[in-house]
């Protein structure tokens, strides 16, 4: 049986899939675990000195699998999830993404923590965060607003509707839009070079690029989990998570 996060190493670069296709790459705790591990892991080696994340075909990733959220919602800052989000958030090494296919939920803000992303032309970008009656996460309602302005960042996280490729590079999100059957390719090339750079001058750079908003960061991430465990909890969020496992439409007229 396949790990549901496979990793190898190509020369200095650590290439990390999520490989589960059959759901379209939908995140399971133990998934997350592992990425985080992976990357604390890649921050401590020093033979490591470029993480490529990638999906599989069709899929980046769909976002967080709801059964097992449901059965195991992140409750404490050492969850898996949060876990995920701070090592991608705080790592110092170059971190590049390949997406293909649909790029759900965290499969969009995490790229905001990439240095550098590069999606295939049949990317579809969505964040429904608001659409389950959840909140956003990954520091994105700090980050989106400031990258895009608050009335696109808010068109993004109100309505929460799918994006192509193309308005993902426009908005910034992806350097460019490469042809699927090259995409990863282009990512492992990108990744290369990066990793053939002087390993401190690019570490050094990449802190004082993050410099500025690495306290917001860590602050919006640790107001966004605690809002997100509210919200969790919510009807709102009941209504819209059944409303999904049962494949209808929510309906959210008796909420004030």
């Amino acid at each position: 049986m396949s790990e549901l996060v496979e990793l190898d190493h190509v020369g200095k670069v650590l290439r990390m899939r999520m490989n589960r296709p059959d759901k379209k790459n939908a995140l399971t705790v133990d998934m997350y675990s592992r990425m985080a591990d992976a990357l604390g892991r890649a921050r401590d080696d020093g033979e490591v000195r470029a993480v490529v994340i990638l999906g599989t075909e069709g899929a980046f990733t769909s976002g967080n699998d709801v059964a097992d959220f449901l059965q195991n919602p992140p409750e404490a800052e050492d969850s898996p999830v949060f876990r995920f989000l701070d090592a991608i958030a705080t790592f110092p090494k170059p971190l590049l993404a390949g997406v293909t296919g649909v790029a759900v939920g965290i499969g969009t803000t995490m790229l905001l923590h990439c240095d550098l992303a590069y999606a295939a032309s049949d990317a579809r970008f969505r964040l429904p965060f608001v659409n389950l009656g959840l909140v956003p996460e990954a520091a994105s309602t700090l980050l989106l607003p400031r990258m895009l302005g608050h009335v696109r960042a808010a068109e993004l996280l109100f309505l929460g509707e799918v994006f192509s490729a193309e308005k993902a590079c426009e908005l910034g999100l992806v350097n460019a839009v490469i042809d699927a059957h090259g995409l990863e390719e282009h990512v492992m090339n990108q990744a290369r070079r990066v990793a053939e750079q002087p390993p401190a001058a690019i570490r050094t750079a990449k802190r004082l690029m993050k410099r500025v908003n690495a306290e917001a960061i860590a602050e919006t991430m640790r107001i966004e989990g605690e809002c997100f465990g509210s919200a969790l909890k919510s009807p709102e969020a009941a209504e819209a998570l059944q409303a999904f496992l049962q494949k209808r439409e929510p309906d959210f007229s008796r909420f004030g």
